[in-house]
């Protein structure tokens, strides 16, 4: 007999996490977490609400493209903008202000709305589901963001929280996207045992590349990390470029142009010198992935309890090489475009 692993009690699931782990070298509490991840894509796309939602970051290169060998805790989710404020964007393939003017209303009816969706769409939603299926979670919502707080049955070193945080962001369309299969790190090591599947509508590799390469050329320039944890965007860009996606987004001009207008639109950044940040400039040959002094240190830090708490699912490459590798793919992307 089949048996659905959020159904088990809470014994069998930590004895089902135990020989996970021991079959998968992946520890306990990362596959636990990961089932969480995929019930909860599995949840919105099979909604109504998924048709205007594309899945995109670090989690979509690790689950859907299998791009990446690392565990990646939280979904980063785009709202169509034709879908959250059709009255002052139409129907555009890429809609994207003509003026600082525009872009203010249209930012602030996005920051207006996205939170009240959040609240009165996802959240009765996810409630609902929750509830149907008797499952051992609470929510709660901090603006366009919502936590589901989950009941553990396997801990790690507190790196990785026992929350599953879904961010959402309503300023573009998300993409290009196409719809791929997304399963369980845990499926296949156990008989007997059903674990979550989903199918998202998953954001192109190559776009997903810009969007990190650009977000560490920020970094960079300021010369600071705003928060922790974000040593990820490094090790993914890397795995990028090793999976030979960094290379066709090079290639794919129109895109890299896209993202950065769009950036330069919405996600205006000052240096640390106060001048204004030009995506356009950084995407046509001016791209810097290494960040310098305290924020090399800080980085430095941040890769270290990642490695630590076991988010490589393969042995971690040294810092410095990590460095390396991406100061040689910012210099092969200068000479490319």
């Amino acid at each position: 007999m089949i048996e659905r692993f959020l159904d088990l009690s809470t014994d069998d699931r930590r004895n089902v996490l135990g020989v996970a782990a021991d079959r998968s070298g992946r520890p306990a509490h990362i596959l636990e977490k990961d089932v969480w991840v995929v019930w909860t894509l599995a949840t919105l796309f099979g909604s109504p609400l998924g048709e205007h939602l594309v899945f995109k970051g670090g989690t979509s290169l690790s689950k859907a493209y299998g791009v990446i060998r690392r565990f990646s805790e939280d979904l980063d989710l785009t709202y169509d903008i034709r879908a959250i404020a059709p009255d002052l964007v139409g129907d555009q393939s890429e809609p994207l202000p003509k003026t600082r003017s525009e872009e203010k209303r249209w930012s602030k009816a996005v920051r207006q709305r996205l939170p009240e969706w959040v609240d009165g769409s996802v959240r009765p939603l996810i409630a609902e589901a929750l509830a149907r299926e008797s499952l051992p979670a609470a929510i709660r919502t901090d603006g366009e963001t919502l936590f589901i707080d989950y009941d553990a049955t396997a801990t790690g070193s507190g790196y990785v929280a026992p929350s599953i945080m879904l961010e959402f962001g309503a300023r573009s369309t998300g993409e290009p996207a196409r719809l791929l299969d997304v399963v369980c790190d845990a499926t296949g090591h156990i008989d007997g045992v059903e674990f979550p599947t989903a199918r998202p509508r998953v954001m192109h590799a190559e776009r997903t590349f810009w969007e990190k390469a650009t977000a560490i050329h920020v970094f960079c320039l300021q010369e600071r990390l705003r928060g922790d944890r974000f040593a990820r965007h490094w090790h993914d860009v890397v795995r990028l470029d090793e999976a030979g996606i960094a290379a066709s987004a090079f290639a794919d001009r129109t895109l890299a142009q896209v993202v950065a207008a769009h950036k330069g639109m919405f996600f205006a950044e000052k240096a640390a010198d106060g001048t204004v940040i030009d995506y356009v400039a950084a995407v046509r040959g001016r791209l810097q992935l290494v960040p310098a002094g305290g924020a090399l240190q800080a980085l430095n830090e941040d890769y270290r309890r990642m490695v630590e708490d076991g988010l490589l699912f393969e042995a971690a490459e040294p810092f410095d090489t990590l460095m390396d590798r991406c100061e040689e793919i910012g210099m092969r992307a200068n000479r490319m475009t």
